[in-house]
């Protein structure tokens, strides 16, 4: 039997072949339309229990199969998975659609809707009362029969796009190599970034070095290699993703994104109008704290006016120290990582390599576990028994202080060809109250750490250590859920609120108390020394103006796309670089563009939204100044966070909950205090 139509409560992983995934899909529409049919067909009036309630407890097997699919083409893709998902994606597009633009079924909605105070509804049964319409409303419930067609016909283009879109990106990464024979090209670059690279080359029988552009190898090559013109070509590379016309051999590359960029900004502003909206990002931004573009804008600007005389300043500081050591003219962004390790080294003696021995892989995963144990009081171990999709996969099972489950939790943490690029969380399993069962979480996290080689264990830099915590901090939003209703469980939030548990995590990293717990030396178990402990602190705002501005310009980059009729653009590198105006700090580069391989925006759910990194940065910021006052492991204030934040999911609106757990509203000033961008 097809084991993706078997109830089971972990992923059965080993037991699932890729022939299994389209019949499944295929077969549980079927039946959850079947659900949906029975709430339609119901003869009784509509009611919060026999219509609101029914619907969210629809799909619970289809939305298993799904996920452990999805998550698959996002960690250990191949041609055939990405084959399958070129068919899945149009097929869950037409089912969503059936179910959004069923008359009958919004009907019923509608009257529970419009008849609320009938039902005595609770906090959280009202959020999701609330949720749905909207989600039939956003949706298109209320068009004429001829646009609700044209809403299909638009989703279903959508939904291929952006796999298209992220296949390309993910086959244009893979497909550059910079194959090194010389040992003097590695000039600068620490052992362990030499031996991964080694080891890359005799993966695919080659003699030599070989760089890629995964991260853990493009980022140490561009902060340390001391050859330029090595330095240019492999930034220029990862510049050029999906962006190239024609390849080196002069033929045309059928990666290029450049038309699909074009093709999905108006498809999305074309299903705002349908919708009655401005734009696309009037659309999104009705469901977020930031509720118009115009707020979006003025915060970005705010931010801007204060960091950009920071960024200018340490971009002329790099600029001269660049100058002077090597007699650079002009500083480029292949120069930008390599001079910035130089002067963090000469200005605090700090230089991740002397951290990397302090922070092994298994050490670091040790670390987080004991905060959440001291914070929030769960416990993790090791369950060799849990089904994996893959050998380097590791799976715990959570508990609280009585034992009992609180979650699984996954862990994936080096690249392969099958994984994409960059660190995230996902859910396998989300939370609910069902049958009377507070039925656990199953929530993974994947990153893209540096591989052990045979000498050495995986080492972190600093910046993979918080990026280890970060996502973990969206883990423990999954985790520690505690809603009645899966749609409202865990993450899902405001997508500007998400970002709250996964940055605030981070605020740990720098603490003596945290690196204590788990910074010892690979080889003789020595605890970090306090003096490179302050210097960690002291380098945390080292070029935060130009981190700042990055980011600022990113969320611009995001709203000129989204925030207007772009029916207009021809071309997707001018209009670009004319976003990117206000926020450039190194020269253009013609032959790169950010925006072909931008996939928080066109891949993934980032449309319009960018702007939240920063949105959760103050409240991030804001909130472990309270952790701060009261010490940062304070029972009572992390009870508050987990009561008021973690556990809570969407069940109220995001600000209410804040000043539940803060007692106000958060002062932005505590981000840009942080960052030191204040006088």
């Amino acid at each position: 039997m097809n084991p993706l139509l078997k109830k089971f409560n972990t992923a059965p992983f080993s037991e699932i072949k890729n022939e299994h995934f389209l019949p499944a899909i295929k077969k549980l529409i079927v039946e959850t339309k079947a659900e949906i049919d029975q709430i339609v067909t119901n003869t009784e009036a509509p009611t919060f229990t026999n219509t609101v309630e029914a619907l969210e407890n629809t799909g619970q097997q289809l939305d298993r199969a799904t996920s452990i699919f999805f998550n698959l083409n996002s960690a250990e893709t191949s041609e055939e998975i990405q084959k399958i998902a070129q068919e899945v994606s149009p097929l869950l597009t037409e089912f969503s659609n059936d179910l959004l633009l069923n008359e009958a079924l919004f009907k019923r909605v509608k009257a529970v809707y419009d008849n609320r105070s009938d039902f005595s509804l609770n906090t959280e049964q009202n959020t999701l009362l609330d949720k749905q319409y909207k989600s039939f409303s956003r949706n298109g419930a209320n068009l004429s029969e001829e646009k609700k067609k044209q809403l299909r016909k638009l989703d279903t283009d959508l939904s291929k796009l952006k796999l298209t879109f992220g296949e390309n990106v993910l086959a244009e990464t893979n497909a550059y190599q910079m194959h090194l024979t010389e040992a003097e090209d590695l000039a600068g670059l620490p052992n362990g970034a030499k031996e991964a690279a080694k080891q890359a080359a005799e993966e695919k029988e080659l003699e030599g070095w070989l760089i890629t552009l995964d991260y853990p190898s493009y980022i140490p090559f561009m902060k340390y290699a001391e050859k330029r013109e090595l330095r240019k070509e492999l930034s220029l590379a990862f510049g050029a993703r999906a962006f190239q016309t024609r390849l080196p051999n002069g033929t045309e590359n059928k990666y290029n994104n450049e038309e699909n960029v074009l093709k999905l900004v108006n498809l999305r502003h074309q299903r705002a109008k349908l919708l009655g909206y401005d734009s696309h990002a009037h659309f999104v931004l009705e469901e977020r704290m930031a509720k118009t573009p115009q707020k979006v804008q003025s915060f970005l600007e705010e931010l801007l006016e204060k960091a950009k005389p920071a960024a200018q300043k340490e971009f002329e500081e790099l600029s001269a120290f660049a100058k002077e050591l090597d007699g650079v003219d002009q500083l480029q962004k292949w120069d930008s990582a390599f001079y910035a390790e130089k002067l963090k080294q000469q200005k605090f003696n700090l230089d991740d390599e002397k951290l990397k021995p302090y922070f092994k892989l298994e050490n670091v995963i040790d670390g987080v576990f004991m905060v959440a144990e001291k914070l929030f009081g769960i416990h993790f171990t090791i369950d060799n028994s849990i089904d994996k999709y893959h050998h380097d996969v590791k799976a715990y099972r959570v508990t609280d202080a009585e034992g009992a489950e609180v979650a699984i939790f996954y862990a994936d943490f080096h690249p392969r060809p099958g994984k994409r690029q960059g660190a995230w969380m996902t859910s396998y399993k989300p939370q609910q109250k069902f049958h009377g069962i507070n039925d656990r979480p199953h929530v993974s996290i994947v990153c893209n750490f540096t591989k052990p080689t045979p000498t050495t264990p995986s080492l972190l830099t600093f910046n993979e250590v918080t990026t280890l915590f970060h996502e973990f901090g969206h883990a423990l939003h999954g985790m520690l859920a505690n809603t009645t209703y899966k749609g409202l469980s865990g993450t899902n939030v405001y997508w500007d609120f998400v970002e709250l548990p996964s940055q605030i995590l981070e605020n740990w990293c720098y603490e003596k108390e945290t690196l204590e717990l788990f910074a010892k030396h690979y080889k003789t178990d020595e605890i970090i020394p306090m003096e490179l402990v302050e210097k960690i602190k002291e380098s945390a705002t080292f070029h935060e103006g130009m981190q700042t501005l990055r980011q600022i310009s990113f969320g611009m980059l995001d709203m000129a796309w989204h925030g207007e009729d772009p029916s207009s653009i021809k071309n997707v590198k001018q209009f670009e670089t004319k976003a990117f105006e206000g926020t450039q700090l190194f020269p253009e580069t013609p032959e790169t563009c950010m925006s072909t391989s931008f996939g928080h925006i066109f891949q993934g759910g980032y449309s319009s939204g960018y702007y939240s990194y920063k949105w959760a940065e103050v409240l991030d910021a804001d909130a472990f100044a309270y952790f701060q006052e009261e010490g940062i492991f304070n029972k009572e204030v992390a009870t508050k966070f987990k009561e008021f934040v973690l556990s809570q999911g969407g069940t109220q609106d995001p600000m209410e909950l804040y000043v539940k757990f803060r007692g106000k509203k958060p002062d932005p000033e505590a981000l840009l205090k942080r960052a030191g961008l204040l006088n």
